[in-house]
């Protein structure tokens, strides 16, 4: 059984639906009507290209393209996750790029080489369409995990210094931050693991049933693709702290302020 495809005058008919949340924000004055429309639009327009793209992609199913575009791809994942954080891109975008790059490559490979198993272990269909939904769900845990240790950080600079004064090494002080880091990270992941099936279809396994596929073979495809997200994003948010470090704070295990975003600002209000 094939997917039914959908008419682009049909899926026009889903943006009436949108009557609802305009309808809210308008009540309760949310002023969410010029998100709504600019995320919107941009949704429709980037899913547009990357189909049009993506179409060529597994055409050509060129090696050296498709590890190349998934790069591409970490490298935006990367830039976001730093960019929501209050660490400035340049002094850790190195460090996270690599963590993301080898928990990406690794879990897909993994997953290519002895699960599924491929051939052509850079096939396209594989390779990127599996690589995307990892960085995709890897992406909002480095947000949480980076923003929230480096935060913490230095909120808590008092008793992190304290706590070093009384002569805990760095790692025995930092210790505490990097736990509550990856458990706020990991948090969503294991919500949805755990009521994945009763309360939820995931999008996965509906997206293999549509396809086509038998129900027993969309939970296979479910279940190695939810412990691929949880080890990736366990992987690359460990990974990201673990190596920014080494830039943020420095031989004395003093965290750096220099590379915030607002440390000149604070500067100049202090002085």
């Amino acid at each position: 059984m094939e997917t039914l495809d959908i008419p682009v005058l049909s899926l026009a008919l889903t943006l009436l639906l949108l009557i609802i949340p305009l309808f809210i924000s308008l009540k309760y004055r949310l002023k969410l009507i010029g998100s709504l429309f600019t995320s919107t639009a941009r949704m429709i327009v980037q899913l547009a290209l990357i189909g049009l793209f993506l179409k060529y992609l597994f055409v050509w199913n060129d090696p050296f393209v498709n590890a190349g575009w998934l790069t591409v791809m970490i490298v935006v994942a990367v830039f976001s996750a730093v960019r929501s954080s209050s660490i400035k891109v340049s002094k850790i975008f190195l460090p996270a790029f690599a963590s993301f790059s080898f928990a990406t490559f690794f879990v897909v490979f993994f997953m290519n080489i002895f699960v599924i198993p491929l051939k052509n272990v850079f096939d396209a269909r594989y390779l990127i369409v599996l690589g995307g939904m990892l960085l995709g769900n890897s992406l909002r845990g480095n947000i949480v995990g980076i923003s929230t240790f480096y935060m913490q950080l230095r909120t808590d600079s008092n008793h992190y210094l304290y706590v070093l004064s009384l002569g805990a090494s760095r790692q025995e002080a930092l210790l505490p931050y990097l736990r509550d880091s990856v458990q706020l990270a990991l948090k969503p992941t294991l919500a949805s693991m755990a009521t994945m099936g009763i309360v939820t279809l995931p999008g996965m396994m509906t997206g293999v049933i549509l396809g086509g596929a038998d129900p027993d073979v969309a939970i296979k495809y479910q279940i190695l693709i939810m412990v691929a997200i949880l080890v990736s994003t366990i992987t690359s948010v460990v990974l990201t702290i673990l190596l920014t470090m080494r830039v943020c704070i420095d031989k004395y295990g003093i965290l750096r302020t220099d590379v915030f975003r607002n440390a000149r600002q604070k500067q100049r209000k202090v002085s």
